[in-house]
Order: C-alpha cells, then structure tokens, then sequence
C-alpha cells in the first residue's frame, strides 16, 4: 500500500487523520460510482493514491505559503474532482470552484463533495471560455488552476478574466509538456512571466509533476 505521509507533510495539511480518512471515503464512492458512469480509469486503491491524492495535493506542496491563507480556487475541467475535491478536503480555508462542461462530471463531483462533508466548494457545468465573458465570473479567483485539460495557451485564453488583478495561473504540468507549453505560453502578448517550479516525484515512480505559473 502507497504511503502519501511525506506528500501529505510536504503539503502542510493540517488534518491529517481525517483527510486520510476523506480520501479513503472518496475512494469507495468513486469505484462504485464508476460502475455506473466512466469517470476514471484510475481506480486501483495505489494508482488513486498516486495519480489522483498526492498530484492533486502537490499544488499545496508547491505553494506552501498558501496553504493557511483564504484563498478563491477556481479549477478548470474538474472531471471527476481532481483536484478539485482533494484541494477542498486539505484546506478548510480555501473556496472551491469547480467547473466543467460535462454533467455527468460535475454530478459526481456534487454528489462527492455532499458525501465528505464539504462545505468549501461549488460545483458549476459550463464552457469556460463561455464563462470568460460573464461579469460574475471576472476577476473573481485568487488563484485558477488546470489538470491534465488543456495546452496552457487554451487554458489561459479561455480563462484570462477568472483571476483577480493580484491573481494567478497555477497550471498543473508534466515535464515533457513544459517543453512545448512554456515557449508557446510565453509567446503570448500580454503575459511573457510564466515560469515554472521545480519536479516534484509522485510516490513509488508514479511520475513527475511541475507547475506553470505567473
């Protein structure tokens, strides 16, 4: 069995225990749930571990100094809540939106958020480049993050009014995608401050991660 305990201090989750205990509760909903929708094919306890807790978890880990503070997430293509339920599970303090334009995702993801007992985040079906042009959605977010959805030119067009003026992009990103998102994000007019954080290793080999962002 994968043991996340450094991940999980790394991230500077305070609750320890009882996110343990979140993450193995979301665990069961998501298999059997899973059965009936095609959320993930990442299902096996370990993968889920790796590829879904501790990823999601390794923006915390990244940015440590904004892990105590109150904070307005909002994350882009939250498929089946990663990272979206796991963010909302680690930090009581920070607001969670999230989005996408599947139903059937967003479902689950309501219905997962109301399982563990998490009042710290909405759950919104809709295109984000739609969204992108409503008041309501403009400078709202301190910080507006992507997993495994798009290049980072996507995600930051069809996002760029999200964040607050003192807000950001954090980007979840492998390696082998930063050699051809960092040039082409880079590339574009209004922003050329993109950088990138160092590698972070999942447990067991699972793989690399690092973080676009301005």
């Amino acid at each position: 069995m994968t043991d996340y305990t450094d991940v999980i201090a790394k991230a500077k989750v305070k609750d320890i225990d009882g996110f343990r205990v979140k993450m193995d509760t979301l665990h069961t909903f998501l298999c059997e749930y899973n059965e009936k929708v095609n959320l993930t094919r990442i299902t096996e306890y370990n993968d889920y571990i790796q590829k879904h807790v501790c990823d999601s978890l390794l923006l915390g880990a990244a940015f440590q100094e904004f892990t105590e503070k109150k904070l307005k997430i909002c994350d882009i293509g939250c498929g089946a809540g990663f990272p979206s339920l796991v963010l909302a599970a680690a930090y009581p303090l920070w607001h969670i939106t999230a989005v996408d334009s599947i139903g059937k995702k967003t479902t689950f993801v309501k219905l997962a958020a109301e399982k563990l007992g998490l009042a710290n985040i909405d759950v919104f079906t809709g295109r984000t480049n739609e969204l992108n042009r409503k008041a309501e959605w403009q400078n709202r977010f301190d910080i507006v993050t992507a997993r495994a959805v798009a290049t980072a030119r996507t995600v930051y067009t069809d996002a760029r009014n999200f964040p607050k003026t003192s807000g950001r992009f954090i980007l979840y990103k492998t390696p082998e995608q930063l050699k051809e998102d960092l040039p082409e994000i880079r590339s574009c007019a209004s922003h050329k401050n993109w950088k990138v954080t160092e590698i972070f290793e999942l447990p067991d080999s699972a793989g690399s991660r690092q973080f676009l962002f301005y």
